[in-house]
């Protein structure tokens, strides 16, 4: 099969479109033929090996898994023994390494229904994002009616996901973005907007129950200023500015446990856990229209670096799928 593949740390040039073997579903697993999948900054960073400190998981001088891509929307082709849940032509998506190919394998446990009003493009779109965002809003805010939200970073791949899932849990949303994605995230839902290039969220004067961040382009002290006193920070910034490329985000992170004894508000880091009950959740939601993926552009599987290399140098806005 075709895959996109790498054997070294680096920029996109890294990346080759080979041919490798094609995985076979081993007990308790599903293989999927897959017929998109979305692009992250996770796949980035795992391209670079960026932070070093996480070369610890990634592996020391190359990457440990040679395939990139994380998101998968496709069609079951075959089943291994035990799996109970999917037979052969359904329809799923979901979250595994090595996804920009034309097949994967993965555990049952991490294998959703695609979301029936979905094309494939749409539904690769949503799982780590989406997940990523229903896991910020629901179990880290635990947003209810009538809450005031600032989502940091609204206009990202996360960030369009996380508007619209406030604002399905009944929340106010201020969407922070750059001018040319204000439409875009009023689209979405946003009650309202902020502009990052002309207006400061932390010296506004307004004050949030609940700040999600998930661009880490700020201090901790600008997120608090945006907060009631017993608001809710959750922290899940895929940037590497606070801590340079030793530690990227982490070390955001890590000066949020230092912090959080000595302050009334509560500061969260996320750490996204993938399931089938999140998925089936997020199925839910979108089968509802209370939530739209939101694709900027898509790319074959042959140009995979393209795209992420879009997605790292141009900030790409809302989702970029691989078509396959």
């Amino acid at each position: 099969m075709k895959a996109i593949v790498q054997d070294r740390y680096g920029s996109a040039d890294v990346l080759e479109f080979k041919d490798v073997p094609t995985p076979v579903a081993g007990p308790g697993e599903v293989l999927v033929r897959v017929r998109a999948a979305a692009v992250n900054a996770y796949d980035w960073h795992f391209m670079r090996g960026d932070p070093y400190l996480a070369r610890l998981v990634m592996g020391l001088s190359r990457p440990k898994k040679a395939i990139r891509g994380r998101d998968y929307a496709g069609v079951v082709e075959a089943v291994g023994d035990g799996v109970t849940r999917f037979t052969v032509g359904d329809e799923v998506y979901g979250e595994v390494d090595g996804t920009f190919a034309e097949y994967v394998a993965v555990a049952e446990t991490s294998v959703g229904a695609k979301p029936k009003n979905l094309t494939f493009e749409q539904a690769a779109a949503v799982p780590l994002a989406g997940n990523t965002a229903l896991i910020a809003v629901r179990d880290l805010a635990q947003v209810q009616p009538g809450q005031k939200v600032l989502v940091n970073g609204a206009s990202g791949g996360v960030g369009t996901f996380a508007v619209q899932i406030a604002k399905a849990y009944g929340a106010e949303v201020t969407a922070v973005c750059g001018t040319r994605n204000v439409d875009l995230v009023r689209g979405l839902g946003a009650d309202h907007v902020v502009d990052y290039r002309t207006d400061d969220f932390a010296r506004t004067g307004h004050r949030y129950d609940a700040v999600l961040d998930f661009v880490a382009n700020r201090s901790l002290a600008d997120h608090r200023r945006a907060l009631t006193p017993a608001g809710t920070l959750v922290l899940a910034g895929g940037g590497v500015s606070e801590g340079g490329s030793l530690l990227g985000p982490i070390a955001l992170l890590l000066r949020s446990v230092v912090l959080k004894p000595f302050v009334s508000q509560r500061v969260l880091a996320l750490t996204a856990v993938n399931s089938p009950e999140n998925l089936a959740a997020l199925a839910e939601l979108l089968d509802s229209g209370k939530v739209t993926p939101v694709i900027e552009r898509t790319y074959p599987l042959a140009d995979a670096a393209d795209a992420i290399r879009h997605v790292e140098i141009e900030h790409a806005r809302s989702k970029v799928v691989i078509t396959v």
